[in-house]
């Protein structure tokens, strides 16, 4: 597996561990490359003497399009507290090397982890079916291929209608480098006069009208992944049934007398909070702790806006089953600023009332809106918007610090969407190129500036 990292020295201090870092680095085969500005990806090491306020300012612009490991090459180890500020500002670890002690092991082990997660978060296996590029999203999937790749655990995945938590099953299934099948097992159909024979199978003659022997969930999922979906709508005497068999791994067929052993992994998904389903005793406590070896929580679609255009495009490609034709101005506004209480799920359901209104050659226009909601006249700023500027006075910003805020922000996003191009990206703000030059050379001094007039943090105790 080929390596390639680059190398930021940020306090001369750390230098000379620096140095032998990269010795050791080459010597493990691993390529130490320059670092762009821009660059989309990529991985990272930066070293440092002293966790201080211009590192923690500095930090986030160097993590912003990599994986970024923060050592500390001399003096006293970071405190527990500067630690989290260092991850906080977007670093994934944090190595204590006091006296300059340079472990290439330690860095190599970590290196190699986040390329096998970013190769498959690149793959088709992801990219195919789970579509999105929203910091949230991304976030999640960057945790979940990592638990699904690397570990067995139970995953307990929770969120609101309509957000993905069964394609999110299913690419953990298909990243657990296990045989067997995935096995669905939906808990609001299962009654419980026919619970146990859901779960575990029958016995030829066990009931009236068991004419033959049946597999339940737990043997169709023998060596593959079980899915419990909205475990947090089963009864409690189900709970203790299905706790007592996820234990022992070995259940009975209804009208059996043999054991019969299995082995699978589960995962488990409910819109429910089951924290206060426990604590209000509707849900059991020890099949809860069960059945969340690791959990994760699907973001609403509101929280990833930023993905509301490219989902719209997969709907789209996948109703045309070729390359999905371009939406005019009034549908891409219409996409972006309506509401979807159903999340995902109803970005589709809209996107397939679109498409079949859509007909001939060209792109899709705003006759094939539903005719209930063309006329309707989306309102921006909108309320996420008045949300960020409610949290900003709350925090004692003034009107031009806000003003500075949006202004950087809407150009650091257009830059990046235009991929770097000074020329598009002032096109799409309405400045001349000139101007955007001007106010990008203005924030980098500002930054700056702000950076060395910082004091220093005292020392770790």
């Amino acid at each position: 597996m080929t390596l390639k990292v680059w190398l930021e020295v940020v306090q001369q201090a750390a230098a000379g561990s620096g140095a032998l870092l990269v010795a050791a680095l080459k010597q493990a085969q691993v390529t130490i490359a320059r670092r762009h500005d821009g660059d989309e990806d990529g991985a990272g090491i930066v070293l440092f003497a002293e966790a201080d306020s211009a590192l923690l300012q500095a930090l986030p612009a160097l993590c912003r399009h990599a994986r970024v490991l923060a050592i500390a090459a001399c003096g006293r180890p970071p405190s527990c507290a500067q630690q989290r500020a260092l991850m906080a500002a977007g670093a994934l670890d944090v190595l204590p090397w006091p006296d300059g002690a340079v472990d290439a092991g330690q860095v190599l082990a970590r290196l190699q982890r986040w390329q096998a997660v970013a190769q498959l978060l690149a793959s088709a296996a992801v990219r195919r079916h789970l579509v999105g590029d929203s910091a949230p999203w991304r976030g999640l999937l960057h945790r979940v291929v990592e638990m699904a790749a690397f570990s067995q655990a139970p995953v307990l995945i929770t969120g609101e209608t309509g957000t993905g938590k069964d394609l999110l099953a299913q690419l953990v299934h298909r990243l657990s480098n296990c045989s067997g099948d995935f096995t669905i097992l939906d808990c609001t159909t299962v009654s419980p006069e026919l619970a146990g024979s859901e779960l575990f199978g029958h016995e030829r003659g066990a009931f009236t009208g068991a004419a033959a022997a049946r597999d339940g969930a737990f043997a169709l999922a023998d060596g593959g992944v079980l899915f419990l979906d909205e475990v947090g709508e089963l009864p409690l005497p189900l709970q203790a049934q299905l706790l007592r068999a996820i234990q022992e791994r070995k259940y009975k067929r209804v009208g059996g007398n043999t054991w019969q052993p299995t082995q699978f992994r589960l995962v488990c998904a409910t819109n429910r909070e089951l924290e206060d389903e426990v604590a209000r005793g509707a849900f059991r406590a020890d099949l809860y702790y069960r059945i969340a070896g690791w959990r994760c929580q699907t973001p609403p679609l509101r929280d990833r806006q930023d993905d509301i255009l490219p989902l719209a495009g997969h709907f789209f490609a996948e109703l045309a089953q070729r390359p999905a034709p371009p939406l005019d101005a009034a549908v891409r506004e219409y996409l972006l600023l309506r509401d979807y209480p159903g999340n995902v799920r109803e970005l589709r359901q809209t996107v397939t009332r679109i498409w079949h209104r859509h007909c001939g050659p060209g792109p899709i226009t705003i006759g094939a809106l539903p005719p209930e909601e063309r006329l309707l006249a989306p309102q921006w700023p909108d309320r996420h918007f008045e949300a960020a500027v409610r949290r900003a006075l709350h925090l004692g910003l003034n009107l031009s610090h806000i003003t500075r805020c949006a202004t950087d922000t809407a150009i650091r996003l257009v830059l990046a969407e235009e991929h770097g191009n000074n020329q598009r990206a002032a096109a799409r703000l309405g400045v001349t190129d000139r101007a955007l030059q001007i106010r990008r050379k203005a924030a980098i001094c500002a930054a700056q500036a702000a950076a060395a007039a910082a004091p220093a943090s005292p020392a770790a105790p």
